[in-house]
């Protein structure tokens, strides 16, 4: 991946950190890896537990960014939400995926957060 791209992707992350906290999440995790995969955010609000995914672009010529979270993305991010969740003893904590928009535009940021964006349908995971 090229600086551009890392550097661009830690600022988008960066933004959402800010978001989150100004609407009263915590965040608990940035950037949380197992070998399952990464996970962008971790947060916490009303005692739901949180699993962000950021998409931050310059523009929408290749479609929106929450576009880029296909079915097979969000497997993997089940499978490592799944991870945390056993890695934490979290097990009895409710939880959600969410995705957040960024796009940058002529020294302009727009956020786009997507409450519960995608649920998992799958049942041969267990926590």
């Amino acid at each position: 991946m090229s600086n551009y791209k890392k550097d661009l992707g830690a600022l988008g992350e960066g933004k959402a950190c800010e978001f989150l906290l100004e609407n009263g999440y915590e965040i608990l995790e940035r950037n949380f890896r197992c070998k399952a995969g990464e996970i962008d955010i971790i947060a916490m609000k009303d005692n739901v537990m949180v699993f962000v995914e950021v998409k931050t672009r310059t523009s929408t010529a290749f479609g929106m960014p929450s576009e880029a979270v296909n079915h097979k993305k969000q497997e993997k991010y089940f499978k490592t939400a799944l991870y945390y969740i056993n890695e934490t003893g979290s097990r009895n904590t409710a939880f959600r995926f969410d995705i957040i928009e960024i796009m940058f535009d002529k020294g302009n940021v727009s956020i786009n957060h997507i409450i519960d964006a995608y649920r998992h349908v799958r049942t041969r995971y267990f926590i």
